[in-house]
C-alpha cells in the first residue's frame, strides 16, 4: 500500500477540488456578439450605416426590403436600417440611464431602511408596498404627467418606476449580509461601524447587482420604447425605436417592414440583456 505526499506530510494542504468548467452556451455567445454590435452602433453608427437617417427621398417611399434597402424604406423614403442603427444610441442611453436612476434610488431607500432604525425601516417598507400597488407603467405615466413628455422625462419616469423592485431586492440582500458570521467577526475584531458597512457589508451585498442591472437595461428599453410609442418619449422624426413604431403603425397593413424590424430589434435587445444577466447571475452564485 502506497501513501501519497498529502498523507505523509500532514502540514501540506489537501489538493483543491477541480472546478467544473461551465460550458458556454451558444445563446450566450450570440447575446454577447449582438450586444457588441449594439455598442458599436451606439458609439459609431456611421460604421454600420453610413447614410443619413433623416435624409428624405419621396421617390423611394415604401420600398420593400431589397439589397439596396435591407429593411425597406418608410413613408418619406428614409432607409429603415439606417434609422434603426442610428437610433440604437438613444434607445440604449435611455435604458442605461433609467436603470442607473432606478438602482441609485433603490440603494438610498434600502440603506435608509436597513441602517436607519426600526422607524425608518417601517416607513420605507410601507412606501415600497404602496408603490408596488401601482403598475410600473402607470407610475411612469404619472411621472410624465408631472414632468411633461420627452426623452428626459421618459428616462426619469422609467427609472423611478423600477426603483421599488430594486429596493426590495437590495434591502433583503443587505439584511442577509448584515446577519452573516463574517460581519459579526469583523465587529468582534474591533472594526468601526462605518468600516464594517463600507468594507464588508456593501461589497458583499451589492455584488449581485451587476446581473440585476443587466436584466434591468432590457426591461427599461422596452418601457422607454412603450412610452415613445404612446407619444410620451422621443418624438418623430427622431430615429428612436419606439417612435419609429408609433409613426409606422398606420401603415401596418401596407408596409409590414416598418413595424416588424423595429419590434424585432427591441425584442432581440431584451433577450440579449436577459441572457447576459442570467449568465452573470449564475457565475456569481457559483463563485459565492
Amino acid at each position: 500500500m502506497t501513501l501519497d505526499a498529502a498523507t505523509i506530510d500532514p502540514l501540506r494542504p489537501p489538493p483543491r477540488p477541480e472546478r467544473r468548467r461551465r460550458r458556454v452556451r451558444v445563446g450566450e455567445v450570440v447575446a454577447v456578439l449582438f450586444t457588441v454590435a449594439l455598442v458599436i452602433a451606439s458609439v459609431a453608427p456611421g460604421l454600420l450605416a453610413p447614410l443619413d437617417p433623416t435624409a428624405v427621398a419621396p421617390l423611394e417611399a415604401f420600398r420593400p426590403p431589397s439589397p439596396s434597402h435591407p429593411f425597406g424604406t418608410d413613408e418619406s423614403g428614409r432607409d429603415v436600417y439606417t434609422r434603426l442603427v442610428h437610433g440604437t444610441g438613444a434607445s440604449l442611453l435611455i435604458g442605461l440611464a433609467a436603470t442607473a436612476i432606478g438602482l441609485g434610488t433603490a440603494l438610498v431607500l434600502a440603506l435608509v431602511a436597513v441602517f436607519g432604525g426600526r422607524v425608518a425601516d417601517g416607513i420605507v417598507g410601507r412606501t415600497i408596498e404602496v408603490l408596488f400597488a401601482f403598475p410600473a407603467l402607470l407610475s411612469a405615466l404619472l411621472v410624465i404627467l408631472v414632468l411633461g413628455p420627452g426623452p428626459v422625462a421618459a428616462t426619469v419616469a422609467v427609472g423611478l418606476s423600477t426603483a421599488p423592485g430594486y429596493a426590495r431586492i437590495i434591502r433583503t440582500s443587505l439584511l442577509t449580509v448584515r446577519a452573516s458570521g463574517y460581519v459579526e467577526s469583523a465587529r468582534l475584531l474591533g472594526h468601526s461601524p462605518a468600516r464594517v458597512v463600507l468594507r464588508t457589508i456593501l461589497p458583499n451585498a451589492l455584488a449581485p447587482l451587476l446581473a440585476l442591472a443587466t436584466l434591468g437595461v432590457g426591461q427599461a428599453v422596452v418601457w422607454a420604447s412603450s412610452l415613445s410609442f404612446l407619444g410620451l418619449g422621443a418624438q418623430p422624426p427622431a430615429p428612436e425605436w419606439g417612435a419609429m413604431l408609433a409613426s409606422a403603425r398606420v401603415y401596418l397593413t401596407t408596409a409590414w417592414w416598418l413595424t416588424v424590424f423595429p419590434g424585432l430589434l427591441i425584442v432581440a435587445t431584451t433577450l440579449a440583456a436577459t441572457a447576459i444577466g442570467r449568465s452573470l447571475d449564475a457565475r456569481s452564485r457559483r463563485s459565492s
